[in-house]
């Protein structure tokens, strides 16, 4: 680093005389040198060493106290007026204002040329450079032969803690704790509480937010903890974690933040962005190695036993113990996605990240339970195998979906996910009934029970039974030829007979209690009931003929619920 010393050093600065701020000469570093004169505005950088006649300004003792007070404002090193010409003494004034800042002015003889000032000073930060440069180029060579030689973030982190001299902590996105240097363990004691609480990740602190040098650099306060924050970015702009280093106590961010360590992290950023993107990959792999082979077990691909137990072991899953099998179905999140005013044309990948995100929320909500678990999904159903007992099934089962709808609220606090879960079934075969029962009480549910709902295969017998006699092409026959007038004359928007007959059938039949559900008078439900038997032929009074009726309707409810839920 270049300070106002060395500067003053120099032989073509024997004549130049210090008049303010000599206590910190050796304190400002010097990045830049320029020639500047009035007006100043933002054309002084920070840290720049500064030349001027102060032209314009003659007399004037207002106007050059304007000048260097603007100078002063702009951050700059140090101010040195070339005295002869347009100024021939520095004001007293000027050199209290000056002092009380604590900035630095020089005096020049105005034969010294400004000229050979700035090639001297130039050769100088060209040198530093030219080392920086080098001590850029082997930090960077270090830091990736770490990643090639497999090394892991906290390998990272002490060799970032060595070149910057403070503590660092690398974490994902989220803010957990990936990696950190040997002596940041003290300072991150209380690390999950802030983060919980938004006040680590993001920051929005933006340092010298003028130099592009460090603009990426926020500022964060933890506690007694003074953390300086740099994004890991992966392609094209998405945030994969940060890098935080922990500032020594009663240090300054401004004396801190050298060019020499601002390299480092920056070096060190790019690393850890390479570090997360091969674990990503891995992830990735283990992730799409783990879904199909759970999709396999879901359709029963497996001809052998010992072959599905192998490829399990080799994937870190049991198959030892019993499972149990669950489908789940997000509702509504196209509806959610185009609520949130997102680019559509990005939906798919949206939607991706979403069962994606569903997933890995079921992975962290059953290791409370201490149950095994196989998560994967397909056309955007949730597949889960969940480690269960016989005796405790539905328990286990509710305990898991209260877990992950928990977890989820504050994510899709608008999606109700629709759960189908199926029954225990022994071998490896069992997995795929186990599957395939889930997916019927999924859409029986779905049809029936409505969006949002969880139903069990076991409890499904009625609808089954009645899903089955609604493909029947005879029954489908008897059905429409018993309900159609019905059909047709709710389709008239004058009066819903089907569902009052629904209403009355549950009432076994009260008059009184049926129209206090339906809200009619009683003269008026009278009339629907008689409208009912003329447009069927029935008898309202006949068992047989009530039978009839209600078993039509039932199995036309079911037939026409996915039609229903289209026209709404």
């Amino acid at each position: 680093m270049l300070t106002v010393k060395d500067v003053l050093s120099l032989e073509i600065m024997g004549s130049a005389r210090v008049r303010s701020g000599k206590g910190v000469v050796n304190e400002r570093c010097v990045q830049w040198i320029s020639v500047i004169e009035m007006p100043v505005e933002n054309f002084v950088r920070k840290n720049e060493f500064v030349l001027s006649t102060a032209i314009g300004c003659g007399d004037d003792t207002d106007t050059l106290k304007q000048f260097v007070q603007d100078i002063i404002d702009s951050n700059a090193s140090a101010l040195v007026l070339a005295l002869g010409r347009h100024v021939f003494s520095i004001p007293k004034e000027v050199l209290q204002l000056a002092e009380r800042q604590n900035f630095i002015i020089i005096e020049l003889p105005w034969e010294v040329r400004f000229a050979n000032v700035i090639h001297d000073v130039m050769q100088q930060l060209n040198g530093l450079h030219y080392k920086e440069l080098e001590q850029s180029e082997r930090t960077q060579q270090q830091l990736l032969k770490l990643i090639l030689q497999g090394a892991e973030l906290n390998q990272i982190a002490r060799f970032v803690q060595e070149n910057v001299e403070c503590p660092v902590v690398i974490t994902d996105h989220a803010g957990k704790i990936k990696g950190t240097s040997q002596h940041a363990h003290p300072a991150i004691k209380e690390w999950k509480d802030p983060v919980t609480s938004g006040k680590i990740v993001p920051a929005n602190t933006s340092l010298f937010s003028n130099d592009p040098m460090f603009q990426k650099i926020k500022k964060v306060e933890m506690a007694e903890t003074t953390l300086l924050q740099l994004p890991i970015m992966k392609p094209p702009r998405d945030v994969q974690g940060y890098l935080y280093a922990l500032l020594p106590a009663k240090t300054s961010v401004e004396t801190f933040l050298t060019q020499e360590r601002v390299n480092v992290l920056e070096h060190a950023v790019t690393t850890a962005a390479l570090w997360f993107s091969k674990e990503n990959a891995i992830e990735d792999t283990e992730m799409r190695l783990r879904s199909d082979f759970i999709l396999e077990l879901a359709t029963g691909e497996f001809s052998s036993g010992n072959h599905a137990k192998s490829r399990a072991k080799s994937l870190g899953m049991n198959l030892n113990v019993p499972y149990i099998g669950i489908v789940g179905f997000p509702e509504n999140l196209r509806a959610l996605f185009q609520k949130r005013n997102e680019d559509v044309n990005s939906y798919d990948h949206w939607h991706e990240n979403m069962i994606h995100y569903i997933e890995e929320e079921i992975e962290f909500a059953v290791q409370s339970l201490n149950r095994e678990v196989m998560v994967s999904s397909q056309e955007g159903h949730i597949i889960i195998f969940l480690e269960t007992r016989a005796d405790k099934k539905g328990e286990n089962v509710n305990d898991l979906l209260d877990l992950i709808e928990r977890r989820l609220r504050h994510l899709l606090p608008e999606v109700a996910i629709s759960w189908g879960i199926g029954n225990y079934h022994e071998g490896l075969n069992g997995f795929r009934k186990s599957y395939e029962n889930a997916k019927v009480a999924l859409e029986i549910g779905r049809r029936q029970k409505g969006r949002g709902r969880r139903v069990m295969y076991e409890d499904t017998r009625i609808d089954r039974l009645l899903l089955s006699l609604a493909d029947n092409a005879d029954i489908k026959e008897v059905v429409e030829s018993t309900i159609k007038p019905l059909i047709e004359y709710d389709g008239q928007g004058s009066m819903d007979l089907i569902e009052t007959f629904i209403s009355y059938n549950r009432n076994h039949g009260n008059v009184s209690q049926t129209a206090r559900c339906l809200n009619l008078h009683r003269q008026s439900l009278l009339y629907r009931l008689r409208k009912i038997e003329s447009l069927t032929g029935l008898s309202l009074i006949d068992p047989d003929n009530l039978f009839l009726l209600d078993l039509s309707i039932k199995i036309w409810n079911i037939g026409n619920a996915e039609k229903r839920k289209v026209l709404e």
